[in-house]
């Protein structure tokens, strides 16, 4: 298990500070952990060059079932710089430059401990430093329709919950999209980047449509000698995603999203050796406040749910469910706190189990879906400083890989720090 570094101890350790010495500590109270730079950050905002970053720490411990009793760490780091181009050089409709820069490190806990298939940590993968994105976005013809181009992750516009409700948990089965769309087809999250193009047209403030392209390189997917470069390593084809999203407004505001994806690349059929084109699947996300307290107004309650189903032909992940709740601001005088309860449903495709039992690699009887249950608690310690105690309960977590493996208990914490 490999440790954190110096300066992210002592950032653990500010951690455990009490509510009152905050108050009393005039740092503690900013937004971010760096502060303003003696006014060179408001500075430079003012003028369009807006610095931005995240720490995410990840600590968690199997204590029951799975392959092993252990712990394991992992971290994010996130750098960015936007440019306004219209503030810098006095350009009506200038746009936007994004740059951001990405450092993961650690160890797998799902590997190494659990042998499921959901990360119990979604911070693992591509442990080395990377450009995540080098894009430009500006609105074009109309201020209805937004545009984006550039080297960039596609999960960053589509296929995820706008509002992130989903990351008040630390599994990746619930944190950003259902793990199908990438386990299946040439869809791309964060970090891994591709060039591409994404286009939002606004019909109205309630209704959006939202549609891209991006390259298909499966070679470059968590490939450090790809860490830097912008242009694809061998191109299978293009991944298209459509995506019309509807928000509620009101004092029960919610935000649906119905979506379909086509992968023009080719891929080996389960099962056979003949290939086949035109990977996809589609999906539905929801996310609605159901009940809000009178007087209180940040206290609410949300729930969710997420519906996707992959190619059966070529996905080994054929389909993912998952609902919950959660509550915002659960006591009154933790107005940024969260209490968060979830349940998910991965299903491995039929043809993989088939696969497994001609091949005498999966256990008799086993059930056909890793399900997970998982609980946590939003601590806003300061306005920059998020603790995030968390238990996860992996059931059947062989599900996908045919072994017999006991049901794990994970217990963890996630540290998340705004630079």
């Amino acid at each position: 298990m490999r440790l954190p570094s110096t300066s992210l101890r002592l950032l653990l350790g500010a951690a455990c500070l009490t509510p009152s010495l905050a108050l009393a500590d005039e740092p503690l109270q900013r937004s971010t952990l760096t502060g303003d730079w003696g006014g060179l950050r408001h500075q430079l905002d003012d003028e369009g060059i807006r610095f931005s970053g995240e720490y995410s720490g990840e600590t968690v411990y199997n204590a029951d079932g799975g392959l092993k009793r252990s712990a394991r760490y992992s971290q994010n780091l996130r750098l960015g710089v936007q440019f306004d181009l219209g503030k810098l050089y006095g350009l009506d409709n200038g746009g936007l430059v994004q740059l951001t820069l990405n450092d993961r490190r650690g160890n797998d806990g799902s590997g190494d401990l659990v042998g499921n298939r959901l990360p119990v940590q979604e911070n693992y993968g591509g442990l080395y430093t990377r450009l995540t994105e080098l894009s430009y976005e500006r609105t074009l013809f109309t201020p209805a329709l937004d545009v984006k181009l550039g080297y960039m992750a596609m999960g960053n516009d589509l296929g995820g919950l706008d509002s992130g409700i989903l990351c008040n948990f630390m599994n990746a089965g619930f944190c950003g999209h259902p793990l199908n769309m990438s386990g299946g087809s040439g869809w791309a999250n964060y970090p891994n980047a591709h060039l591409g193009v994404r286009l939002k047209y606004s019909f109205s403030p309630a209704w959006q449509l939202r549609v891209a392209a991006f390259n298909v390189d499966p070679e470059s997917n968590g490939n450090s000698s790809r860490a830097w470069h912008l242009t694809p390593k061998h191109s299978t084809g293009t991944v298209v995603p459509i995506e019309l999203v509807h928000k509620r407004l009101g004092e029960l505001p919610g935000e649906y999203k119905l979506g379909w994806y086509y992968d023009s690349s080719d891929a080996q059929r389960i099962g056979s050796d003949e290939e086949v084109a035109g990977r996809g699947g589609h999906y539905f996300l929801l996310d609605q406040a159901v009940w809000h307290a009178q007087g209180l107004p940040g206290q609410r309650l949300h729930l969710f749910g997420q519906a996707s189903v992959a190619s059966s032909a070529a996905s080994p992940f054929s389909k993912w469910y998952s609902a919950g709740v959660v509550l915002y601001q659960p006591f009154a005088e933790r107005p940024r706190d969260t209490l968060a309860l979830g349940f998910g449903r991965a299903v491995p495709n039929p043809r993989s189990r088939e696969v497994q039992e001609a091949n005498g690699q999966a256990y008799p009887g086993l059930d056909n879906a890793e399900r997970l249950v998982e609980l946590s608690y939003g601590y806003q310690a300061t306005p920059w400083l998020l603790l995030r105690p968390d238990v996860q309960y992996v059931i059947e977590p062989g599900a996908f890989s045919g072994q017999n493996i006991d049901n794990a208990l994970v217990f963890g914490l996630q540290v998340k720090a705004t630079l």
